[in-house]
């Protein structure tokens, strides 16, 4: 499996997003909904799947994008192909504050692990799959992590973390105990299992979910601070029900954000 080979740089701090650089005949594929901006002579094309099958036939591609469909995600992937005579740039924006991970593939040994939802855009040749948990804690508690995505390949791809990320590198046979949202991803020799909290307190007041993960070395992990079902959450919380806000801790209320100039429309 040969990716293109592409040249990148990546802007901003807490909304970042990726201007990708294609020579002639040079070609990337993005999640929809994840373009930004883009030169003249690159052409816009819907594919199945990935689009690192297209030489496969038509059950290649209906297998392609059929896996893309147990992730959540659109039968359909994007693909921009410069077909100037130039080198050309194409952009991708995150969807949600925080930073954007370029991975190498080539350097983790042509495999990295993710979250279902992290992924933003590759080299065309990548190959974005599912990958399938063989152990029944992970499919019946794994929350989030329960389908995990595997980017395939010898390009490069990029990835979308919530908030800050950190990474972590794992000595052979350390284990670090992460909340299942928070991973972003993890090179494919890390193990990775579900492991419930336990303790009455811890499950009836904990707040904390009753499971997490555990990630076993070697490897590298990438987490995040604030995974997207995190701030959904909060948004919903904050949301008026019933005709009432709660008027941001004014005594006021809804009389203050009139008075205040918070017009709402």
């Amino acid at each position: 499996m040969n990716a293109h080979e592409i040249d990148y740089e990546i802007y901003g701090e807490e909304m970042q997003y990726v201007e990708i650089e294609l020579d002639p005949q040079e070609a990337v594929v993005a999640e929809a909904g994840s373009f930004m901006m883009m030169d003249t002579d690159i052409k816009m094309d819907t594919i199945f799947g990935d689009g690192s099958n297209q030489d496969s036939g038509v059950l290649g591609k209906l297998f392609s994008a059929g896996k893309r469909l147990l992730t959540g995600e659109s039968l359909f992937m994007t693909a921009f192909l410069n077909v100037g005579q130039g080198k050309k740039q194409v952009s991708f924006a995150s969807p949600y504050p925080g930073k954007i991970l370029p991975i190498d593939l080539s350097e983790k040994n042509g495999k990295f692990i993710c979250q279902k939802d992290a992924f933003l855009c590759a080299a065309k040749g990548v190959s974005v799959g599912i990958e399938f948990s063989k152990r029944l804690g992970r499919g019946l508690f794994g929350g989030e992590g329960f389908i995990m995505q595997k980017l395939e390949g010898d390009g490069m791809a990029f990835v979308h973390a919530g908030g800050t990320m950190a990474k972590k590198e794992l000595a052979p046979g350390e284990v670090l105990k992460v909340d299942t949202g928070c991973i972003v991803g993890f090179s494919q020799t890390v193990d990775y299992n579900i492991e419930f909290v336990g303790g009455i307190k811890n499950t009836v007041f904990g707040g904390e979910g009753l499971f997490f993960a555990t990630l076993r070395g070697p490897g590298t992990i990438y987490i995040q601070s604030l995974p997207f079902s995190r701030l959904a959450g909060r948004v919903l919380a904050s949301v008026p029900r019933g005709g009432k806000d709660k008027g941001e801790g004014s005594l006021l209320g809804g009389l203050g954000d009139i008075v205040m100039g918070d017009n709402k429309f």
